[in-house]
C-alpha cells in the first residue's frame, strides 16, 4: 500500500453564456413568446440579434454606481414595488434579477422564468428571501454581496454601544418632552470595561478594533477564528460560557443558524454578570426576546441596544421595543451612503461576471455537476459532509480550527478520482454548523481561505478492484482541544473516519477507537469502563424519555478496559437525560452530536 499527497485546485467548466443558451432553444421560447399564438397577433417584422444584450431586472433601489456597471453590459429594467404577480410576469423576459430583502424570490418566480433566469443577485448578505432549493433545481445561480457593508455594520454597533452607555436616546426623548433629568440619565464609562464579541468574523473583528481604541478590554468567542489573528488585534479567544459570564458588554455578530437560534435564553442570561449590557446588529433570532425582557426586569441585563429583531418590523406593542432600558433602531446596520454604493458595485460585478460565465466567489447555491459523477459519488458526498459536521462539533470552544487534513483511501488511480466535490462537502460540514455561509463546489476554497482554514488532501492507494470510488475517508483537525478526549488520535488530532456500506454513510473510527455507526439521526458518544450492563443502563435512560435508539455499537481497546459506545438516536434527548447518562459511574465522558 502506498500513499501519495495531492492538492486540489478548483477548476470548473464555465456556465453557458446567454448567447450559447439561446442557441439551444427555439427563438419563440428563448424570448418568452411560447404562450403567444401568431394567428392572434398583428403582423410585425422583428429583427433579432443573437448578440443582443441580456436583460437584468432590478426590483429594489440600487446605488447609481452599481446601475452604471450593469448598464454597460446589459439592458437594465428598474421596476420597484412589484407585486408577486407582476414579478412573475416580468421574469420570463429577464436573464438576471437583483433584489434586496423586500422581494420574495420563491419557487413561483423560478417556474415563471421558464428557464431563462440565470442569476439572482441579493444586494446584501442574508438570502432568507430567496428559495435556494428552487433556484438550484432551475439551474439559477444565486450570488450575494457579503463584504461591502462590513464597516457600516461595525460602526453602527459602536454607535449603539456608546449611545447605550450614556443613555443618549432616552435623554434625547426626555429633553424633547420638556424635561431636564440630569440625575436620571447618569451613564457608565467604557474605559477598562470588558467587551465580549460573540462572532469574530469581518464585522466582529472591526468592532473589536474600534472598542480597543475606546480603551475597552476585548475578548471574543468564535470556534473558527484563528487565535493568531485575534492576538494581532489584542483580543483573547475564550469559550462561550467564559465570554458571557465575564463581559460587561456583549456585542453579537454571530449568524442565525440552528445552533445559534435563541442562544441568549433564560439559561444563558442566568450565567451573565449582573448589569451586563447587550448590543445586537447581527440577526434578531439569536436572542430569545421574551427571555431578554425577563432578564432586564430582573436586573441581570441593565440595557440592550438592538438593530435587529426576530420579526421585522416588530409589533407596535412589543414589550421589548417599548422597554425604557432598550434602544431600538430599524435594521440600520448597512444604512450608510458609502455602504449602499459598495453593495451596489459588489452585486453588480457578481451578476455581470456570472452572466459572462465566470465563477462567482460569492455564489451561495450548488453548481451543476455531471449526472454520472453525482450518481456515483452521492453516498460519499453525504459521508464527507457528515464527517465534517462531526469533526467540528468535537472541537472545544476557544481553539480556532485552522488545519484540517483529509485522507482518501481508494484503489483508483489519482487521475480517476475527482475529490473536489468531496472536499467541498467536508468544508461545508466544517463551516455551516457555525456560520450563515452556504458552502458549495464554487465557493468552498474561497470560504475556507477567508476563515483561515487550511485543508490538505492525501490519497492512500490501495490494491484491489477500483469498482468502488473510495474505501474510506478520514478527517483530522490539528492543534485543537476536543470536547471528547477519546476523539483525539495518538498524534493529538481530532480524528473521525468513515466509509459507505450498502449505500449508507457509516462512522468507522473515532480517535483510536474502532466503531461501526450508521450516520443517520443524531449521535451520542460515551467513553466508559468496559463492563456488563452499560448498554442496558444507557438504553433505559433514553427509553424512559421515549427517545428512540436506532443502533448501539461498542468499540474497545481490550476486554474490561476502556471502550467507546456509539448510540444513534432519532430524537434529541433532554439535558436532564444527558446529565443522567453522564452520572453513570462507569461513564468517563460523553458528547451529543447533531448530524
Amino acid at each position: 500500500m502506498a500513499a501519495s499527497a495531492a492538492s486540489t485546485t478548483l477548476k470548473l467548466s464555465s456556465p453557458s453564456t446567454t448567447a450559447s443558451w439561446l442557441r439551444h432553444r427555439p427563438l419563440h421560447a428563448a424570448f418568452g413568446l411560447s404562450n403567444l399564438s401568431l394567428r392572434d397577433q398583428p403582423r410585425r417584422f422583428v429583427v433579432l440579434s443573437m448578440d443582443a444584450k441580456p436583460t437584468i431586472l432590478v426590483s429594489e433601489k440600487l446605488g447609481e454606481a452599481g446601475l452604471n456597471l450593469l448598464k454597460e453590459f446589459a439592458n437594465v429594467d428598474c421596476s420597484y414595488n412589484l407585486s408577486p404577480e407582476e414579478l412573475c410576469t416580468k421574469i420570463s423576459l429577464c436573464d438576471a434579477l437583483i433584489v434586496r430583502s423586500g422581494t420574495k424570490v420563491n419557487r413561483d418566480v423560478f417556474e415563471s422564468s421558464a428557464g431563462r433566469l440565470k442569476v439572482v443577485g441579493r444586494a446584501g448578505v442574508g438570502i432568507d428571501n430567496v428559495d435556494l432549493a428552487a433556484a438550484t433545481e432551475h439551474g439559477c445561480l444565486v450570488v450575494n454581496a457579503p463584504t461591502a457593508n462590513t464597516v457600516a455594520a461595525a460602526e453602527h454597533g459602536i454607535a449603539l454601544l456608546t449611545a447605550m452607555s450614556r443613555n443618549v436616546a432616552q435623554a434625547d426623548a426626555s429633553v424633547k418632552a420638556g424635561k431636564w433629568e440630569r440625575n436620571k440619565y447618569v451613564g457608565v464609562s467604557l474605559v477598562g470595561k470588558t467587551l465580549a464579541v460573540m462572532g469574530f468574523g469581518k464585522v466582529g473583528s472591526e468592532v473589536a478594533r474600534r472598542a480597543k481604541g475606546l480603551g475597552m478590554h476585548v475578548i471574543a468567542h468564535d470556534p473558527y477564528a484563528p487565535a493568531d489573528r485575534a492576538r494581532a488585534i489584542g483580543v483573547a479567544l475564550v469559550s462561550f460560557d467564559e465570554a458571557i459570564s465575564t463581559a460587561d458588554f456583549l456585542s453579537l455578530h454571530m449568524p442565525l443558524t440552528a445552533a445559534t437560534s435563541k442562544i441568549l435564553n433564560d439559561e444563558n442570561f442566568a450565567k451573565m454578570k449582573k448589569g451586563v449590557r447587550i448590543i445586537n446588529v447581527a440577526r434578531g433570532g439569536v436572542i430569545d426576546e421574551e427571555a431578554l425582557v425577563r432578564a432586564i426586569d430582573a436586573g441581570i441585563v441593565a440595557q440592550a441596544a438592538l438593530d435587529v429583531f426576530t420579526v421585522e418590523p416588530p409589533p407596535k406593542d412589543s414589550k421589548l421595543v417599548q422597554h425604557e432600558n432598550v434602544i431600538a433602531t430599524p435594521h440600520l446596520g448597512a444604512s450608510t451612503m458609502e455602504a449602499q454604493e459598495g453593495v451596489a458595485i459588489e452585486i453588480a460585478e457578481a451578476v455581470v461576471g456570472a452572466l459572462k460565465g465566470e465563477l462567482a466567489a460569492t455564489a451561495v447555491n450548488a453548481p451543476m455537476v455531471p449526472a454520472q459523477v453525482l450518481t456515483e459519488l452521492k453516498p460519499y458526498v453525504a459521508l464527507a459532509e457528515k464527517l465534517g459536521r462531526l469533526a467540528v462539533q468535537l472541537v472545544a470552544g476557544g481553539s480556532g480550527v485552522k488545519t484540517v487534513k483529509v485522507t482518501y483511501a481508494s484503489a483508483r488511480a489519482p487521475d480517476d478520482l475527482d475529490t473536489r466535490l468531496l472536499r467541498a462537502m467536508i468544508t461545508k460540514g466544517l463551516i455551516e454548523p457555525i456560520s450563515s455561509v452556504f458552502v458549495n463546489l464554487v465557493n468552498a476554497d474561497f470560504t475556507a481561505k477567508q476563515r483561515g482554514l487550511r485543508i490538505t488532501e492525501e490519497r492512500i492507494i490501495l490494491d484491489g478492484s477500483p469498482e468502488s470510488p473510495l474505501e474510506s475517508v478520514q478527517v483530522q483537525i490539528a492543534n485543537v482541544e476536543s470536547k471528547f478526549a477519546s476523539a483525539t488520535s495518538d498524534a493529538g488530532e481530532v480524528t473521525v473516519e468513515g466509509r459507505v456500506k450498502d449505500g449508507i454513510p457509516h462512522l468507522t473510527k473515532v480517535g483510536s477507537f474502532e466503531v461501526d455507526v450508521s450516520l443517520e439521526g443524531s449521535l451520542i458518544l460515551c467513553r466508559q469502563v468496559d463492563q456488563p450492563g452499560m448498554i442496558g443502563k444507557v438504553g433505559s435512560i433514553l427509553g424512559q424519555e421515549n427517545v428512540n435508539v436506532s443502533f448501539m455499537t461498542v468499540g474497545r481497546i481490550a476486554p474490561r478496559k476502556q471502550a467507546v459506545m456509539a448510540i444513534g438516536v432519532d430524537e434529541e434527548p433532554s439535558k436532564q437525560s444527558l446529565k443522567r447518562i453522564g452520572e453513570i459511574s462507569a461513564v468517563e465522558e460523553f458528547v451529543y452530536l447533531k448530524l
